[in-house]
């Protein structure tokens, strides 16, 4: 997880029984060696046996805090959704001179710049990570996708206006769905290389094409 989220030094730290923890910090140590353990290769099904063995506490240990693996992983998705949509509602409402592409074009570099920044969160972001796991975890990373695009279209509407376009909610439409596309597509390959190719590899340049 980035500078944002609990350090990821913490699951190697001396055991939690040393000390007296504050309140929610062993939750967040959960989800930091899950999201850690998931930048591993191979990592796209963790068991609840290897997250307890890398926290050094038992399996009943993490379930005192999470009802089931499936509420660990809600929790890493609501990390990603906080993240990415606390900082589209800075783009989108403080704009400053940006134009509507400009603005399509900086939510799009700010979603590729938080996988990069996340890798164990990109696989959970393309499904990787929820094959196995409860089918309403896929469907809200669907959602967030599905805002991200509506963002876009909202960003690129006026732009398409402004251009004189015939159509300008259908050309809005078209640019936001591709420009999705992208991003998952990137996200995608990141984790499929194993987090070698960058999403952010020539993004000024594929993004002036896009837009």
């Amino acid at each position: 997880m980035s500078d944002s989220s609990p350090d990821s030094s913490v699951p190697g730290d001396a055991p939690a029984s040393r000390r007296r923890l504050r309140p929610g910090e062993r939750r967040e140590q959960i989800l930091h060696a899950l999201a850690a353990m998931l930048e591993q290769p191979g990592a796209e099904r963790i068991t609840t046996a290897a997250l307890a063995r890398r926290l050094d506490v038992s399996e009943a240990a993490l379930y005192r805090h999470f009802a089931s693996k499936a509420q660990m992983f809600e929790g890493l998705i609501d990390f990603i959704e906080h993240s990415v949509f606390t900082l589209v509602r800075q783009i989108v409402e403080h704009p400053g001179e940006a134009g509507g592409a400009q603005r399509a074009a900086r939510v799009a570099a700010m979603v590729l710049q938080f996988g990069e920044r996340n890798p164990g969160m990109v696989r959970v972001m393309v499904g990787d990570a929820l094959v196995f796991e409860n089918e309403r975890l896929q469907q809200r990373m669907n959602l967030f996708f599905d805002k991200v695009e509506a963002t876009l279209r909202q960003c690129l509407r006026p732009a398409a206006e402004a251009d004189g376009e015939a159509a300008p909610t259908v050309q809005a439409q078209v640019r936001a769905a591709a420009l999705c596309d992208l991003i998952r597509g990137r996200l995608q390959r990141y984790a499929r290389s194993g987090f070698r190719r960058l999403p952010t590899e020539h993004l000024d340049a594929t993004l002036a094409l896009q837009l």
